[in-house]
């Protein structure tokens, strides 16, 4: 059965492996309940003190009856609508938050400083908080998402197309790394929950004390549905066979256990939706005409990648790129910097950059090392220990390995520099001799997550980034602005995704709503406009209307109803209409105001203004007495479609689109909603001159 942790060296200490009989173990949290066993346990060992902290082991789990204990129970969170799951996610973020020091004190077991640990505690909380706020402020209060316009597919407009997205019918299993136990996490499970599907989270060992502190409270917190979260620690052993093509795999983790995954012959007959996202060899690319301020930027930005976390992040710098007349400069001043790190237990004062996770990481990293330095020359760290002194009671019982740089000068006849992760304090300086030749370097890492570029404020890279941008899922360009405020090389952000080409395993994690729509079934749906509006809880143009002796305006939230319409009265436009609106505003366009011009343009003659327009249209269908409309706050979709000349007559539909009702936040605030209109203004000849949508907040019944 496939182990889904890295293959590199285990412990073997009979004294220790004694000891850990007697240590906690790690349950899993599954079909409701709590879940351990005392058969086939693997013992996970502090990364500082090279102590047995804690077992885990899922011998003997019923995989079948997790997954039906998710589509049956967690399925339940389908019934939501997004609203409710992003208020959901929000106060797990805010529960998450208030026991937050718990995690950090568990968090000195993996070797990580405090600020290391910032980024996987309050980097995962808030990614909980951006998709709640982006769910809540983009996506109406629906259950299912109308991804577009009405399509037509017919003469007469009886016959059209949308897009429609549902939550799928199954259950997303996430396989996480070891690097980030609870941003990894949370960053999985917050689209996939927004998305109305449930979760089967499966940590790496090495980091799964922090993975199971945070599930576990997560379901004492109660605010998600039964079974729409549960977590195996230990193997997965034959899940993967219970899984349906309604199912998504997501894995995070090295190459060449993804690739297993994926060749997995079930995933591929029942064609299971595999995202992965693996190691790659991202890049810092430094540009030729470097001054001296923006080679210290680069140097800053490859010293950061290569100490925090103590170089074990996905995004990590591991092949720095240079101008060939600059790299003795930046080599100089990198190692510098990098003298300067202290290495050890982040409890002792003084300590910058902690442990890696485990020493069999440790000795995987060396190893990788070793094959890097067939291609370069190691000019600090790496088997040259004695430049770092390790600041801990027993050094060489803990995780440490010293940051390490190397230098590769002939990288267009290298190979392991490439294509060789070492996942840890380790990157690699390298000369290119000009554009063509850097961007045959980059790609010859086959695909990445990120890279950084560091330029001058007023370069030019526009051919750089054409040619690197198809490798990679991000490139962050740096330079004396941007740096002011830049969050970094190596932080993905909820909005963007995070994922990468080839290597990179082509994933997209993060992503804003694509994210979301990754667990969603995209259907095309093909009908009458009534058959849209009844599906998708948003007036169609074409579908019934109803009209009323009451103006809308003048009903309430609950009172309005999809599809009621007002026909307004009738306006001509005058050129006073005109000549006033350009004083008003201070529009002058020839268009407007200049005979002769107009006459020669394509619209032959002075047009009104687009603006004067939806001004006047307003005043055709405003209500002016008050009432429960409180206030007009956004305009969508606004298109002028036909000139409106002097003389012409306009006129406007008004109908309600669209309705979503709006928690409140504060108990003193009035209750409301917002309403959709669809607004439509035509000519006397019934053609269309202008439509967009307006936004109205409206009062709701106490």
């Amino acid at each position: 059965m496939l182990e889904l942790e890295n293959n590199s060296v285990e412990q073997h200490d009979t004294t220790e492996e004694h000891q850990a009989q007697t240590l906690k173990t790690l349950s899993s949290l599954v079909c409701g309940q709590e879940y351990s066993s005392q058969a086939e346990l693997r013992t996970v060992y502090h990364a500082i003190t090279g102590e047995a902290i804690y077992q885990v082991s899922s011998h003997g789990i019923s995989t079948k009856a997790i997954v039906d204990y998710a589509k049956k129970q967690g399925a339940a969170i389908a019934t939501w609508t997004f609203h409710q799951r992003a208020n959901a996610l929000k106060q797990v973020a805010q529960y998450l938050l208030e026991r937050k020091e718990h995690y950090y004190e568990l968090a000195k077991a993996t070797g990580c400083t405090r600020k290391d640990v910032w980024i996987d505690v309050e980097g995962g909380i808030g990614t909980l908080f951006a998709y709640s706020s982006l769910v809540r402020r983009e996506l109406s209060d629906e259950t299912a998402l109308v991804e577009d316009a009405w399509i037509p597919l017919s003469k007469h407009g009886n016959f059209g197309a949308k897009h429609i997205l549902t939550s799928k019918a199954g259950v997303a299993l996430h396989i996480d790394a070891f690097n980030f136990p609870i941003w990894g996490m949370l960053e999985k499970i917050a689209p996939t929950l927004l998305a109305g599907v449930p979760c089967i989270v499966k940590p790496a060992t090495e980091g799964a004390e922090l993975t199971h502190a945070v599930v576990k409270d997560i379901l004492a917190s109660g605010f998600l549905p039964a079974g729409s979260l549960q977590l195996i620690c230990g193997q997965i052993y034959d899940l993967i066979e219970h899984l349906n093509p309604q199912d998504t795999v997501t894995f995070t983790g090295s190459a060449a256990t993804g690739q297993s995954l994926r060749a997995n012959p079930h995933l591929n007959q029942y064609s299971i939706p595999f995202c992965m996202e693996a190691d790659s060899v991202n890049s810092a690319i430094l540009t030729e005409h470097a001054n001296d301020e923006t080679i210290d930027l680069f140097v800053r930005e490859v010293f950061r990648e290569m100490t925090t976390k103590a170089g074990q992040k996905c995004t990590a710098i591991r092949r720095a790129f240079v101008p060939a007349a600059l790299l003795e400069t930046v080599q100089t001043r990198l190692v510098a910097k990098l003298q300067k790190v202290v290495v050890g237990d982040p409890e002792i004062e003084g300590v910058t950059m902690g442990a890696l996770a485990s020493v069999k990481q440790k000795f995987s990293v060396a190893e990788k090392v070793e094959q890097l330095s067939e291609d370069a020359k190691i000019v600090l760290g790496g088997h040259l220990r004695q430049d770092f002194e390790i600041q801990a009671k027993n050094p060489e019982k803990g995780a440490f390995y010293p940051p390490t740089l190397l230098v590769c000068e002939q990288p267009t006849e290298a190979k392991h520099i490439h294509e060789v992760e070492a996942f840890g304090p380790v990157s690699t300086l390298m000369p290119y001799q000009n554009l063509a030749e850097l961007a045959d370097l980059v790609a010859r890492g086959e695909g990445s997550l990120v890279a950084s570029v560091v330029r001058n404020v007023d370069e030019n890279i526009e051919a750089l980034i054409t040619k690197i941008a198809p490798w990679h899922g991000r490139v962050h360009i740096l330079d004396a602005e941007s740096a002011k405020e830049s969050t970094g090389h190596g932080s993905p952000l909820p909005y963007l995704v995070h994922g990468g080409p080839g290597r990179a395993g082509g994933g997209e994690e993060l992503g804003g709503l694509r994210a979301v729509k990754h667990y969603m079934q995209r259907t095309a749906l093909q009908g009458s406009p009534n058959a849209m509006t009844q599906v998708g809880h948003s007036w169609t143009a074409g579908a019934q209307v109803f009209e009323d002796r009451v103006h809308p305006f003048k009903k309430d939230f609950d009172e309005l109803r999809v599809g009621e319409r007002l026909l307004t009265a009738r306006r001509t436009v005058t050129e006073a209409d005109i000549v006033n609106f350009a004083c008003l505003s201070g529009d002058h366009f020839y268009a407007h105001m200049d005979k002769i011009a107009a006459a020669d343009s394509l619209f032959g003659d002075r047009v009104a203004h687009g603006y004067f327009i939806v001004s006047a249209a307003a005043g055709l269908f405003v209500d002016a007495a008050a009432g429960p409309v409180i206030a007009n706050y956004g305009m969508d979709n606004l298109r002028f479609v036909e000139p409106v000349k002097i003389g012409d007559t306009i006129q406007v539909e008004l109908t309600c689109k669209q309705k979503t009702p709006k928690p409140q936040r504060d108990p003193e605030q009035k209750p409301h909603g917002v309403v959709v209109w669809d607004i439509k203004v035509k000519n006397q000849r019934n053609e269309l001159v202008a439509t967009y949508d307006i936004l109205t907040l409206v009062e709701r019944a106490a």
